[in-house]
């Protein structure tokens, strides 16, 4: 793979920063809850990501070409009335719309650790979604790359898991923290692959607002979305259903 090009767009005082890592997994929860806390809490692009073996594609957000990666930041200590508090610890968050191919992946988590190691990151949450164990039973479960991410886990009453795979990203990060000592918790939740699932964004977003208080995330549209999913897709069943019922045979 060619090499993957960083472009900075901004200067930020990354001390006391929790990143936050979503790229699209099993129902887009994690790209879908990575874009939405982006958005939500109007972070500024402060890098991103380049390199000719990325789809060639750029996003536009207000008019503004963006890259294939991008990381957003901006501050994370907000008042009562929602505005920036005086004492600023940022919250970095990093997101993309590609899956990358399994031979990306390797040089992506290397660029990526790299760009939160030269901020001086060193705590970092991974988004990934996994299949469900149960029918419609959201569940979240974690891997930490240190002590000390392990510990937070035990704080939040975060399912630990001990034993298995994990893929992709969030696997790749999770080794190169516990090899850097970089703190990452990889966050593993469950999802509806079929089709987008604003609902398992909406539980991964409530775990983070558990973590990180202070961000006062509202999830509540995220679960309006996934309410007004279900009910269109429930209407396209029954009318295949009814179609399927009147076809004569013989």
């Amino acid at each position: 793979m060619a090499m993957v090009e960083v472009h900075e767009y901004e200067k930020h005082d990354f001390r006391n920063t929790v990143a936050i890592i979503g790229f699209p997994s099993f129902g887009l929860v994690s790209s879908i809850a990575a874009s939405y806390l982006a958005r939500e809490l109007k972070l500024e692009l402060v890098a991103g990501m380049t390199s000719p073996d990325f789809p060639p594609y750029c996003i536009i957000q207000n008019g503004v070409p963006m890259p294939q990666i991008r990381m957003y930041s901006g501050c994370r200590n907000l008042s009562e009335d929602g505005e920036k508090g005086i004492d600023c610890d940022e919250i970095a968050v990093i997101t993309s719309e590609f899956i990358p191919k399994p031979e990306q992946y390797y040089d992506i988590a290397k660029a990526i650790m790299s760009w939160l190691e030269s901020s001086g990151i060193r705590n970092v949450i991974v988004l990934d979604g996994i299949p469900m164990f149960k029918p419609d039973t959201y569940e979240i479960i974690g891997a930490g790359s240190t002590d000390l991410a392990r510990e937070v886990m035990k704080t939040f009453e975060i399912e630990p898991f001990d034993d298995g795979m994990v893929r992709g990203l969030a696997g790749l990060l999770l080794y190169e923290g516990s090899q850097k000592g970089v703190n990452v918790i990889s966050l593993l939740g469950s999802a509806k692959s079929e089709f987008p699932d604003p609902k398992g964004a909406a539980v991964f977003m409530d775990v983070i607002s558990r973590m990180l208080p202070e961000i006062n995330i509202d999830t509540e549209p995220l679960y309006l979305e996934a309410e007004d999913l279900e009910k269109k897709l429930n209407k396209r069943i029954q009318s295949a259903s009814s179609a399927s019922d009147g076809i004569l045979y013989g």
